[in-house]
């Protein structure tokens, strides 16, 4: 990817703090901040149904109980994923990916989607995410970023759709990062701001790949990280830094 089309700033599950993750509540919120691109976490539920939600347990984000990918659509879409926030979400209901896509297309947002399998599904999960990502942004002019922890699930989305543009997301620089975001043909790595320095950014910059963030809450991390010159940073406080 020669031409990087993303922005500097990206909202991290819509709105940071300010709203009930991966709700969509939380994705309009970080629009009036004047956000233009947001992450969210994928998985799949039972019958294969893509969903948004970090953890693979309910409890932290919902009034559910148990692992969300054991659930049908029809038993997580009746979950309250708002009233853990605040009083004001409360109902809010986990939103299908496919109605965030709806809501960033109809709007030209853009979207990085963290494919977040429940254990022991992550080939699965990659290859659903893509190809449900690739009929939705289908035609469009700049697609959907497809970023994971797991290798497996890039490689199943490599498989599935290559054409979409894929990160590696790494919490520590273990042996091998970088030829497997190679291998892998990422177009970006996505690392804990602290492991980035010179060296670092030199490394993925000179093996042709951006350098984004997660997640970056202070001016003074921020500030470090434009003045070693990388390309993305992923926030909570869509409050506190101007995306413009």
């Amino acid at each position: 990817m020669t031409h990087w089309p993303y922005p500097r700033w990206i909202a991290h599950r819509g709105a940071g703090k300010l709203a009930p993750e991966n709700t969509l509540a939380a994705f309009r919120l970080g629009a009036a901040h004047g956000y233009r691109m947001f992450e969210c976490d994928a998985k799949l539920s039972a019958e294969g149904v893509v969903f948004l939600m970090h953890d693979a347990t309910l409890e932290r984000t919902t009034n559910g109980h148990g692992i969300g990918g054991d659930l049908a659509w029809h038993a997580l879409s009746q979950l309250d994923a708002g009233g853990w926030h605040s009083r004001a979400y409360a109902g809010e209901p986990l939103p299908t990916l496919e109605a965030l896509a709806r809501f960033c297309l109809a709007n030209r947002y853009l979207l990085n989607i963290e494919i977040k399998p429940t254990p022991g599904t992550e080939a699965a999960t990659g290859e659903a995410v893509a190809r449900l990502a690739a009929q939705l942004w289908q035609g469009t002019e700049v697609p959907p970023l497809l970023t994971s922890f797991k290798p497996e699930a890039l490689a199943a989305a490599q498989l599935t759709a290559p054409e979409l543009p894929r990160g590696l997301l790494v919490d520590t620089l273990w042996e091998g990062w970088l030829e497997k975001a190679l291998a892998l043909q990422c177009v970006a790595v996505v690392a804990n701001y602290a492991l980035w320095d010179a060296s670092t950014v030199a490394q993925v910059h000179g093996a042709g790949m951006r350098c984004l963030s997660y997640t970056v809450n202070d001016d003074w991390a921020a500030q470090h990280l434009l003045a070693l010159g990388t390309d993305g940073i992923i926030t909570d406080r869509v409050d506190v830094f101007s995306p413009a």
